[in-house]
């Protein structure tokens, strides 16, 4: 049965159906690439390293969860950007261009400018109202128990789809580019995350995150160097030369062909734009800045490091078509070892560095997986930790030491959870996760984080019913929509006809939400709609009286 796999990073979900052959297919085991593993170990070791150094520097819990708020615009700008520019994203635009040719500019940057939009509407006001977690905004006026049990269950959901994603996607691309067993690779990354968090919090993640981002960035831009070098720097020779080596031709510069169901793509583009604002592990990097001034730094800085490095990636996808593409002897030497086309940007970087570049892209591309999980494995501590266990179960009453013991005790549990679902989901295909992940997040989370900050009639028996049903809604119809319930399930055809849900479950969210709200008469809702305002000023000036409603 052939593997199909899409790694847990948003870009990749763009266009599930090539995507999810990116790092995917019957993947055998290598022999070692020495040049890689090299490249791994010293990565792994510098890491390591600042791990140790980050664990001196952590003592309190605002230190775990947040660096203690003394990460700068700067660096939580790359930061968020080793966030999005990971391995699937770098290897699957740039073999969506290869495949597919002007399509992949599309997708790459009709995801890039739609993210920033809504960060903006949100950064300042998460970074003056909340502490750890997104659901200290949620429940800012609304009530604490209710409202902190629906964050922290959705963020719980997303974090859990994209560590499976994740975990496979590890064992993927170990098994495939360093020669190493699946199972020991999946191993491997687990104990590797549960480290980062575990000793080092969230300054240890947001370094490996940072070191990541710029060896990326780095390898990329010489890639795309070494490929305008080839056509003397002129965009219009780049293209010229793609054209004539590609199977199709001309057409690879003609939009649109990948589009062939409009319900679908509208809907997961809804999922992308707006569910980057409610994935927990990124809006956790707004609370790691000194103040709203940083924040919008941060996202400044994303957006210029993001967009820059699809610009690269588009380059190195047309540069693969004549480079690799129009070289047969080396097209089958780089495809016996690595494993198709799909590989592209690999194949590319054997083709312009030789063997020790493409073992620094292997690393590399490794690396970006070992930061995402380390994010999100720390936002899922946090949920249950600050959210749950803190504000639910403690009411607030409980002690710093005590909440960061069950931090680290679910960091722990998470790994071991993690490994264990990598290796149960080895042979499955996991590609819809990403989009899943994606349509709670837009589904549950964003919709409570918007309306709360922005919305004065919003009360918590709207933001529950409203919360819940985007949740559940998502869900269902992903599970009856035509990946799970015919390809996984095998029945003979899908009760819902589209590929991703949440054109209609964030309908149903907003909807549920806003009915709910306005017709709730009750004493409590009347007093959540009175601390709407004092809520705004501190939004806005980052000062004021932190008030909640509890019941």
């Amino acid at each position: 049965m052939k593997i199909r796999f899409l790694s847990a990073l948003p870009i990749l979900a763009a266009t599930p159906q090539v995507f999810a052959d990116t790092i995917g297919g019957a993947v055998k085991r290598q022999p070692l690439n020495i040049e890689a593993i090299v490249m791994f170990i010293l990565f792994v070791g510098l890491t390591l390293y600042i791990t140790y150094w980050a664990s001196k520097r952590t003592r309190s819990r605002s230190d775990y969860y947040t660096a203690g708020g003394k990460i700068t615009g700067l660096q939580n700008g790359l930061a968020i950007a080793g966030d999005f520019m990971s391995a699937a994203s770098f290897l699957g635009i740039s073999a969506l261009v290869y495949t597919s040719g002007y399509d992949g500019l599309i997708y790459s940057i009709g995801f890039l400018i739609g993210w920033p939009i809504i960060l903006f509407l949100i950064a300042e006001r998460l970074r003056n109202l909340g502490k750890y977690t997104f659901a200290d905004v949620a429940s800012y006026r609304l009530g604490q128990k209710q409202i902190r049990t629906l964050s922290a269950c959705g963020s719980l959901v997303v974090v859990a789809l994209y560590l499976i994603a994740q975990m496979v996607g590890a064992g993927k691309l170990i098994q495939l580019l360093f020669g190493l067993n699946y199972h020991v690779a999946v191993v491997l990354v687990g104990i590797l995350m549960v480290m980062y968090v575990l000793f080092g919090g969230m300054l240890a993640t947001t370094w490996v995150q940072i070191i990541k981002a710029v060896l990326l960035l780095a390898g990329a831009s010489f890639m795309a160097i070494m490929v305008m070098k080839s056509v003397n720097f002129n965009f219009n020779e780049l293209f010229v030369q793609a054209i004539k080596t590609s199977p199709k031709g001309a057409a690879i510069m003609s939009p649109g062909g990948l589009v062939s169901d409009p319900i679908s793509a509208l809907s997961l583009g809804l999922a992308l734009m707006f569910g980057t604002a409610g994935l927990p592990h990124i809006i956790m990097r707004f609370f790691t800045v000194n103040d709203a001034k940083e924040a919008r730094k941060s996202v400044f800085y994303a957006t210029g490091f993001i967009g820059y490095f699809y610009i690269l990636t588009f380059i190195i996808g047309f540069g693969a078509i004549f480079l690799v593409g129009g070289n047969p002897a080396f097209k089958d030497a780089a495809g016996a070892l690595l494993g198709g086309t799909n590989m592209a940007a690999i194949h590319l970087a054997n083709a312009v560095g030789g063997s020790f570049f493409l073992g620094f892209i292997s690393a590399v591309a490794f690396a970006t997986i070992l930061a995402v999980v380390a994010g999100l494995t720390l936002a899922g501590a946090s949920a249950v930790s600050h959210d749950l266990y803190a504000n639910v179960i403690k009411q607030g009453q409980a002690t710093e030491r005590d909440e960061l013991k069950v931090s680290k005790i679910t960091t722990v549990v998470l790994g071991f959870v993690a490994i264990g679902l990598g290796i149960l989901f080895e042979k499955q295909n996991i590609a819809f996760m990403v989009g899943l992940a994606f349509s709670i997040a837009a589904s549950c989370n964003f919709p409570i984080i918007i309306l709360s900050m922005y919305w004065k009639k919003l009360t918590t028996r709207g933001a529950m019913i409203g919360g819940w049903l985007g949740l559940l809604s998502a869900v269902g119809l992903m599970i009856l929509g035509p990946t799970i319930w015919v390809q996984i399930l095998g029945h003979e055809k899908a009760i819902y006809p589209y590929e991703y849900p949440a054109l209609f479950s964030m309908i149903i969210a907003f909807m549920g939400t806003w009915f709910f709200s306005i017709t709730d008469t009750s004493e409590n809702a009347t007093q959540e709609r009175e601390l709407f305002y004092s809520q705004s000023i501190r939004s806005q000036t980052g000062y004021g009286a932190s008030s909640s409603v509890s019941h």
